[in-house]
């Protein structure tokens, strides 16, 4: 049985222009960011935000892994949110690295697991079944 929409809340008619709006409002506010926060800032809770950025990453890629077992409709929507943090914790790692050796570490970081993973993700979530069974059958054909 199909739910009717009442006229005027239809949100093809409605959520894509106040995405673009919000993305519009976005661009003059990270200019403003960029003017006037400082290019250094010490926060009282560093460790509380990475630690509970990580814990959301490791929810995330395990609601994903348990999706997938379970062959649940919503795997695709785990995956694409596993990638999207693991791009975000690239992007962070990647930007707030001090020190030539930390920037290093972080780029190989960035680029050998958390892109890579990421992509992978980006994959599944586009085509869950069919990325599975290719997986599946290339570990099968590694024995």
């Amino acid at each position: 049985m199909m739910a009717t929409v009442p006229e005027g809340l239809d949100p093809y008619g409605w959520v894509a222009p106040l995405l673009a709006a919000c993305a519009f409002v976005l661009i003059p506010w990270t200019l403003v960011l960029a003017y006037r926060l400082p290019a250094r800032h010490t926060s009282h809770h560093w460790d509380v935000a990475w630690v509970g950025f990580d814990l959301a990453l490791a929810a995330a890629l395990a609601a994903t892994g348990w999706a997938i077992a379970r062959r649940s409709a919503w795997a695709p929507s785990a995956a694409a949110i596993a990638a999207t943090l693991l791009f975000c914790d690239a992007w962070f790692d990647v930007v707030l690295a001090s020190g030539h050796d930390g920037q290093v570490e972080a780029l190989l970081e960035a680029v050998l697991v958390e892109i890579a993973l990421a992509i992978f993700l980006v994959w599944l979530a586009r085509d869950c079944e069919q990325t599975v069974a290719a997986v599946m059958n290339a570990l099968r054909r590694d024995r």
